[in-house]
C-alpha cells in the first residue's frame, strides 16, 4: 500500500515546517513599506480568529508536523488577549517566537518568558529618531530603543529587521552592523519587497550585492567572515571578526530562496497563504467554524504552492505592478 504524503507537503517535495501566524491587523505604527498612507480596510471584528481558533488551527498543523511557530500581527502585543494566547500555543509541543515592533514589550517580559519564548525579532529600520519617525508615522524610536536593551539584558535572542530603501537609510547599513560591535545581536538586511499600496519600485531596492560590496570597502577581507546558515534558513549569515554580533542579508528579491521553503502563513481572518508572495489564499476559520474538517483545505493550499514566489519565477513578472496589486498589504498578511 502507497504510503500518502503529509498533508504539509507540496508538490515539489518541500515538507512545511514552520508556521507564521498573523494574530491581529492591528499595529500602534504606520511604516510606509508595510502599510500604504490611507491606511487599509480592516477586517470586521468578528472576522479575526479567536484565541481557541488560533489554537485549534495551530494544533492541526503540528499534529502534521510544524515544529515552529511564529506569532506576528500587525503588532501582536496590541491583540488584548494576546496573553491567553500566548500561554494556549505554548502548550503544544513547538518552538514558539514572535515578530514585534518593541513598542510595547516591556510589558510583556514575564509572559514571554512564562511561554518560554526565546527568539524575538524587533522591526526597526533606522538609528535615526527623525527618518524613524519619517517611516513609521510615529515617534517611539526610545521607546523602542531602550526595549531592545531590555530584551538582551533579559536574556532573548534578538534579531532586527530592517527594511532598506535606497536613499533612505541604505547610509546606515554601517552603523547597524557596528551595533553588533558590543550586542549579542543579529542585524538581518530584508530587500525591499513589492506588496499592494507600498508603492515599491526596484530602483529603491537595495540588493544583497551592494550590501556586499558595501561591507567588504568597509571591513578588511579576513573581518568579514561567512557563517554556517541553518537548514531552511531564509537569510545568508555573516560576521565581523571580534564583534559580539552576526547580520544577515534576506534577499527574496535577487536571490529568492524557494527552493528549501518550509513555510506557510495564517492571517489574522484565517486564511492559508501558502507563500508571503501568493495572491491566493484559502479560508480555513469559516470552516472550522461550521465544524468542518480543514485538513483537506491545508492539503490542497500546500498542493497548490508555485515553485518560485507565487508564481512570479521571473525578473520581469516580479516587477509587474498589476501581480503586485492582487497580494495583500504586509500588515494584512503578517510579518
Amino acid at each position: 500500500m502507497t504510503k500518502q504524503p503529509n498533508i504539509l507537503t507540496d508538490s515539489f517535495g518541500r515538507q512545511h515546517t514552520y508556521l507564521r501566524i498573523s494574530l491581529t491587523e492591528l499595529c500602534n505604527l504606520r511604516c510606509t513599506y508595510c502599510m500604504p498612507a490611507e491606511g487599509i480596510q480592516l477586517s470586521p471584528k468578528s472576522h479575526i480568529m479567536s484565541f481557541d481558533e488560533v489554537y485549534q488551527i495551530a494544533k492541526t498543523f503540528v499534529d502534521h508536523g510544524v515544529t515552529k511557530i511564529r506569532l506576528t500581527g500587525g503588532e501582536p502585543l496590541v491583540r488584548k488577549d494576546i496573553g491567553v494566547v500566548l500561554k494556549k500555543l505554548a502548550s503544544l509541543s513547538v518552538e514558539l517566537s514572535m515578530t514585534t515592533n518593541a513598542v510595547i514589550v516591556d510589558r510583556y517580559i514575564d509572559v514571554l518568558k512564562e511561554c518560554n519564548i526565546k527568539n524575538i525579532n524587533v522591526s526597526l529600520d533606522s538609528l535615526v529618531p527623525k527618518k524613524f519617525e519619517k517611516i513609521t508615522r510615529r515617534n517611539n524610536y526610545q521607546q523602542v530603543l531602550d526595549n531592545i536593551h531590555l530584551l538582551i539584558q533579559e536574556g532573548f535572542n534578538v534579531k532586527l529587521n530592517a527594511v532598506l530603501i535606497k536613499g533612505f537609510n541604505d547610509n546606515e547599513i554601517i552603523d547597524f552592523i557596528n551595533l553588533g560591535k558590543e550586542l549579542p545581536i543579529n542585524i538581518r538586511f530584508i530587500e525591499f519587497m513589492p506588496f499592494d499600496g507600498n508603492k515599491w519600485d526596484k530602483q529603491k531596492m537595495v540588493s544583497y550585492a551592494e550590501i556586499m560590496e558595501l561591507v567588504n570597502a568597509t571591513f578588511s577581507e579576513s573581518q568579514v567572515q561567512r557563517l554556517q546558515d541553518a537548514p531552511n534558513d531564509t537569510s545568508k549569515n555573516y560576521k565581523i571578526e571580534g564583534y559580539k554580533g552576526s547580520f544577515a542579508i534576506i534577499s527574496s528579491v535577487t536571490n529568492p530562496f524557494c527552493d528549501s521553503c518550509n513555510r506557510i502563513r495564517l492571517t489574522a481572518n484565517g486564511r492559508i497563504k501558502n507563500c508571503l508572495f501568493s495572491a491566493s489564499e484559502s479560508d480555513l476559520l469559516t470552516p472550522l467554524r461550521k465544524g468542518k474538517d480543514i485538513k483537506p483545505i491545508i492539503k490542497k493550499a500546500v498542493q497548490a504552492k508555485f515553485k518560485t514566489r507565487g508564481g512570479m519565477d521571473t525578473s520581469e513578472k516580479f516587477e509587474k505592478p498589476e501581480l503586485h496589486g492582487k497580494n495583500r498589504s504586509m500588515i494584512a498578511i503578517g510579518g
